[in-house]
């Protein structure tokens, strides 16, 4: 130990995060994972991706949120993870938040629902019986602004199927519609054969919102928007709409209206008093059931930022509060801007972890320091010996990350 040069706090703490954090937790968990699946194997290489996957999946999912307080106090929050609990709840009539599916409702049947709006968790309210919520006792009877439909209850799309499906040979994926927020099947969208779901070469997604074939006739009046607001289904022309953008040309008509009197000059800018339509949504309609075409009543594909485009002045504000879809004005409202604000929230936990560890180092000794460094070299020495065996792609069992741990156990007996 002597002939070691003495280290910083700074070096420790990189040391002791890229060597530790990457080497001890993913490996202990990985020999979690498997102590009941003996049969099972996995490359090193494939576990670690699908451990960082899975929780960056779920911070995006759970918008940040720990899961150590009840919502409740936050009134009707704009967006956030909702869970059903059908062992409290069975006709779906009731959301709880993370917390309390973690904490009031474990070991329940829960259906995870994502993420919705305007919500404020119901855990323990009259809904529940003589079940009260462990975290906050004191709740209104019942939260009448919450939404509902067949989600809590299991079931998705118009087909009422539930998801994972158990009779399906294949799980497919679903879109969720960002109006009813709904789940859908790309077959039970009611698209036509002119219409194909905007995708690259690779498949992946070229739009970032749904608005479903039920819900688009209450957004008809999008067609008054020129085109640039519709994903296209040819990646090598995206259309993506701009804040200072002047229309001079006729949209087609398998987007935007084809009526040139309400598109000539139209300025896509910041908000204002002046209407961008200039139509008195109100006045018109245009959504009236008597003017709906078969065009309106297939699914729309928005592109991304779309909802910048939106009018904002006071007669398109006042038709979308009659249509209950001012959300749509609300950039919070949207789930890209809800998994921007859960990553933000992801760094800067991430932040505060490393600020701690680096508290924790700079308390410790200078031995103790360098017990922890060679605590990590031991380590790593015997990965590093166990993974000289393997080739690069061979699995990992279950039994050869015991033997790992053995070793070490036996390596500090022996010192």
């Amino acid at each position: 130990m002597a002939s070691l040069i003495p280290l910083s706090d700074q070096e420790v703490f990189a040391v002791f995060r890229k060597k530790l954090k990457t080497l001890s937790f993913h490996w202990a968990n990985m020999a979690d994972a498997f102590e009941d699946e003996t049969e099972q194997t996995v490359s090193l290489n494939e576990y670690l991706d699908e451990v960082e996957d899975q929780e960056l999946e779920a911070d995006l999912v759970l918008g940040g949120d720990e899961g150590k307080e009840c919502t409740y106090g936050k009134g009707y929050m704009k967006r956030q993870a909702i869970f059903s609990c059908i062992t409290c709840t069975p006709d779906g009539n009731a959301g709880v938040c993370t917390a309390c599916s973690l904490s009031c409702h474990d070991g329940h049947e829960i259906i995870e629902l994502w993420t919705k709006r305007k919500f404020k968790c119901d855990c323990g309210n009259s809904k529940f019986g003589e079940f009260f919520c462990k975290l906050l006792v004191s709740k209104d009877i019942e939260n009448e602004e919450n939404s509902y439909n067949h989600n809590f209850k299991g079931k998705y799309c118009t087909c009422g199927r539930p998801y994972p499906d158990p009779d399906a040979e294949e799980q497919v994926e679903m879109i969720q519609c960002c109006i009813c927020e709904d789940w859908f099947h790309e077959e039970h969208l009611g698209l036509t054969n002119e219409v194909k779901i905007p995708r690259d070469e690779d498949g992946e997604p070229l739009y970032e919102d749904l608005i479903c074939h039920i819900c688009s006739p209450i957004c008809s009046f999008l067609h008054l928007y020129p085109q640039t607001i519709f994903a296209s289904d040819n990646p090598q022309n995206p259309t993506t709409p701009s804040k200072q953008k002047s229309i001079e040309t006729t949209p087609s008509s398998s987007g935007p209206s084809t009526n040139p009197e309400l598109t000539k000059n139209m300025i896509l800018g910041e908000k204002s008093g002046t209407c961008v339509l200039g139509v008195d949504l109100l006045s018109n309609e245009l959504t009236s059931d008597k003017s709906q075409s078969q065009s309106q009543s297939q699914p729309m594909f928005l592109t991304k930022n779309w909802r910048e485009a939106l009018c904002g002045c006071e007669k398109c504000l006042g038709f979308y509060e009659k249509k209950k879809i001012s959300y749509l004005v609300d950039k919070e409202d949207s789930i890209a801007e809800y998994e921007r604000m859960a990553k933000e929230k992801r760094d800067e936990k991430m932040q505060q972890q490393e600020g701690a560890e680096m508290n924790f180092l700079s308390n410790l000794g200078h031995v103790e320091k360098m017990e922890i460094l060679s605590g990590i070299a031991d380590m790593k020495d015997e990965i590093r010996s166990f993974l000289q065996s393997f080739d690069a792609s061979k699995p990992i069992t279950s039994d050869d990350i015991h033997k790992v741990f053995d070793n070490l156990k036996k390596r500090r007996r022996m010192d």
